[in-house]
């Protein structure tokens, strides 16, 4: 070998070699990123006997798009069970004094204790209580619905903001990749950047990638609607003020395709965006609906008849829904829910004025309504026996809530509060198993592009040795160079 081409290999070797150890060095200092990919730095041979420098990076395709669906489904797993959580707390323990279905039972009670000596204002008083904690329980569930759902609301309208903010960086990092593969440029730093944003932007809304020529990728959400084509497609949101029970929530649109809501063509079916809207706009409204049941079940169970002359029909008795045009924050009264305002008819409430007698009468809609088997016997008991019958009888359900056809008002609490706990768990254990899947997924995409940062080290030391070694060989080179040149002269 010459000494001019072994000066040559050398030089080659040796820029070789230092282009190395800056990939290898680069890989120690990402290790414990997760999202950067192993850079591998390839010597190719070149036409003059030496050889250049590739530098790509590990990476599995399919494993990847795994990841990103997994990371969709965790996200709206973990929406729903945070909404649903928030109202499991409404029921609390059914063994607890303070839950709805507990509630029941010591209004059946208290009204039991009261016909048994129905004389005792004490006893009458108890009951009173009894019926106004319970008609409070079922206003409180009621508000913490409506706040559930405000709240999954204002989760979409930042979800919403996420995901345009994402798509705008998206963009820039997709210019980037583009770019640098058009002029032969490493790539794998902006491909990393934007692997980062996809999984980022995964995690609010079911996504696919579709790889393109040049390196391009187009996004479309999980239902088909384009996310991004060669630019950001607008995600738009308006937040809805105020819920009520007959609110309907707005929709979020993308390219001008409504992707929530009932009415949606192509709904989402993963992502946080998604359990926000399920839970909004599904569990909660169902949920509400079977306390509204409860509430109309006591109102029509405790109205009073028009036992005298003319019949005037039914009226509230016990139980009557309150009479307020509007709420502290605006929505008129009549828009909510029969659970959000029942309360004790002032008639018979001494708290405002009310007669304990009249529960013992009945009369709280006027004299027509009077039991008159009550007369002016103080230790009447029929009404109040008839009051505990109508509390434990089975009434009508609207099978649409899904609770059954037929059940008595204690049972209905029952069987919401069974409802509930069924969803949280069935969510529960669904968001457990995504999470699940997600680790493994993740785990097996660390196993295949990740970086050992041992490995990494042990090959940035040999990388150094064969630089030495080539360094070295340069220095022999110069000293025979140097000895010819001392020869000639």
């Amino acid at each position: 070998m010459g000494l001019s081409l072994a000066l040559n290999t050398a030089r080659a070797s040796l820029a070789a070699t230092s282009t190395q150890i800056a990939v290898s060095a680069r890989n120690v200092a990402g290790a414990s990123d997760p999202g950067y990919s192993r850079k591998i730095a390839a010597l190719v041979a070149s036409g003059n006997g030496g050889a250049t420098v590739s530098i790509t990076r590990a990476t599995d395709a399919a494993l990847y798009a795994r990841t990103l669906a997994a990371q969709s489904a965790a996200g709206r797993g973990e929406a729903l069970l945070e909404g649903v959580t928030n109202l499991s707390r409404t029921i609390g323990d059914t063994e607890d004094a303070d839950s709805t279905a507990a509630r029941f039972a010591s209004l059946e009670a208290a009204l039991q204790a009261a016909a048994n000596q129905p004389d005792s204002d004490a006893l009458a008083r108890a009951a009173i209580e009894a019926a106004k904690a319970l008609a409070g329980s079922l206003n409180e569930a009621a508000n913490t619905v409506h706040a559930a759902r405000a709240q999954a609301d204002a989760g979409m309208a930042e979800a919403v903001s996420r995901i345009n903010d994402l798509l705008g960086q998206f963009d820039r990092a997709n210019a980037a990749v583009r770019r640098n593969l058009a002029i032969g440029a490493d790539s794998t730093d902006a491909l990393d950047d934007r692997d980062r944003i996809l999984t980022a932007l995964s995690a609010d809304i079911g996504v696919t990638a579709i790889v393109r020529d040049g390196g391009d990728v187009a996004l479309y959400t999980d239902s088909g609607v384009p996310l991004y084509d060669r630019g950001a497609r607008t995600v738009s949101f308006s937040p809805t003020s105020t819920f009520a029970a007959d609110t309907v929530g707005a929709v979020v649109v993308i390219d001008g395709v409504a992707v929530t809501g009932v009415g949606s063509p192509m709904p989402l079916t993963s992502g946080r965006l998604a359990g926000l809207a399920a839970f909004r706009d599904g569990v909660a409204p169902s949920y509400e609906a079977q306390l509204d049941a409860m509430a109309g079940g006591l109102i029509a169970a405790f109205a009073e008849a028009d036992l005298v002359g003319v019949d005037g029909g039914p009226r509230a008795g016990l139980f009557t829904v309150g009479t307020s045009a509007t709420l502290p924050d605006g929505t008129a009264a009549g828009r909510l829910g029969l659970a959000a305002r029942i309360s004790v008819n002032v008639a018979v409430d001494p708290a405002k004025g009310g007669q304990l007698a009249l529960l013992r009468t009945g009369g709280m809609n006027g004299t027509d309504y009077r039991d008159p088997s009550a007369g002016s016997n103080a230790a009447y008991a029929g009404r109040l026996r008839a009051l505990v019958s109508a509390l434990t009888a089975r009434q009508t359900v609207d099978p649409a809530i899904g609770l059954g056809a037929a059940l008595s008002l204690p049972d209905l609490a029952e069987a919401s509060t069974g409802w509930i706990e069924g969803q949280r768990k069935d969510i529960k254990e669904a968001a457990a198993y995504q999470k699940t899947l997600l680790s493994r997924a993740n785990e097996a995409l660390s196993n295949v592009a990740g970086v050992n940062g041992d490995d990494a080290t042990e090959l940035t030391l040999r990388l150094e040795r064969s630089f030495a070694a080539s360094a070295k060989l340069i220095a022999v080179v110069n000293e025979l160079l140097k000895t010819l040149l001392d020869a000639v002269r």
